[in-house]
């Protein structure tokens, strides 16, 4: 891999399917506010974003069968019958045959009328290639539609990112359409890319790498936690790289340095950051976690307030400006020719 031929790579002006996965908040007392997790997925899904629910983002590891259930019906209520959204089918920690397991998730999510992604479980980890190719294809037979999720293991302990030979078997079962790849790493990603360049070009990947999201440039499409923080940013950048605007350039750089600091170390924590992050911009009513989750230092809403200036995020933003990159741009500029004039 050289410089030269990561250029030809690029893929200039090419239209991005953004997912974001959204964080669940929580009250100042615990519970789970439901309202404001809502009117976020609504924002998400008016800005341009399609929502992924029951995701790493979303606590899904700290999630009853009861709370997993019920953050799918509100997802529902909020986005209508007919909105697509993609949801977590996880199963770690439970007793029973794992494809059974997973296809009760699965069954659960469909019903209500999502697209299941299959987040891996550490009873697969030091199974042969053909194993766990095997296993998919029992999990995914005669599904319409199924992601798959490699993650690694600075997210979670029971991630695991895949060899070539278990990628190649992956993109072989028809049920699949997609994968999410969490690697943090952007050569492997790259890598992800070519094979399926070669292998099966409608295959989708969705980069997870919150600490390169340019990835787009290159052919991945989205599912990102980073995108939660700042949906209607996150669909204004996709919307000038399509459409040639240098202006991309920009906007990228600011998502990017949010996400730089929200995924340091330890990674987990980068919830807690979400959290701050929507608070902050008046999204979310407190910046409490999950109750279970590693939290940030107290000074984290100063390093994440700038961040939100950087992306001139208020709490009086309106919509229409995220959606509108003309408009948006034009409130900048304007916004500057202000502060001269003054």
């Amino acid at each position: 891999m050289t410089i030269e031929r990561i250029r030809t790579r690029q893929k200039l002006r090419r239209e991005v399917r953004g997912i974001a996965a959204a964080l669940l908040p929580y009250s100042s007392d615990g519970h789970i506010a439901v309202d404001a997790f809502q009117q976020h997925l609504l924002f998400t899904q008016r800005a341009g974003l399609m929502n992924a629910v029951n995701m790493d983002t979303g606590y899904v590891n700290y999630l009853t069968g009861e709370e997993k259930q019920s953050v799918l019906q509100w997802t529902t209520e909020a986005l209508g019958k007919d909105t697509q959204f993609v949801a977590g089918a996880y199963i770690e920690g439970e007793d029973g045959d794992v494809v059974s397991l997973y296809r009760r998730e699965m069954d659960r999510i469909v019903k209500l009328g999502g697209t299941p992604i299959l987040f891996q479980t550490a009873r697969l980890h030091g199974k042969s290639p053909r194993e766990k190719i095997a296993i998919y294809a029992q999990i995914a037979k005669e599904y319409d539609s199924v992601l798959a999720f490699e993650l690694g293991r600075m997210f979670a302990p029971n991630g695991e990112i895949f060899d070539d030979e278990t990628v190649k078997g992956l993109l072989d079962i028809p049920e699949l359409k997609g994968m999410k790849h969490s690697s943090l790493d952007r050569f492997k990603e790259f890598d992800r890319l070519a094979l399926r360049d070669q292998r099966r070009p409608d295959f989708v990947i969705y980069t997870g790498n919150d600490l390169g999201i340019n990835m787009i440039e290159y052919g991945s499409d989205y599912l990102l936690g980073l995108a939660t923080f700042a949906p209607g940013k996150f669909a204004e950048r996709d919307r000038l790289w399509a459409a040639g605007d240098p202006d991309y350039y920009a906007l990228s750089d600011a998502l990017q340095h949010l996400g730089n600091i929200a995924f340091r170390e330890p990674v987990p924590a980068y919830k807690h950051s979400a959290a701050v992050f929507l608070h902050l911009t008046g999204r979310i009513p407190s910046d409490h976690p999950h109750p279970k989750n590693p939290l940030r230092p107290k000074w984290e809403h100063e390093i994440l307030l700038d961040c939100s200036r950087r992306l001139d995020l208020t709490c009086e933003e309106k919509l229409e400006a995220s959606v509108n990159p003309l408009a948006s741009r034009a409130a900048r500029r304007n916004k500057v020719l202000s502060n001269q004039r003054a």
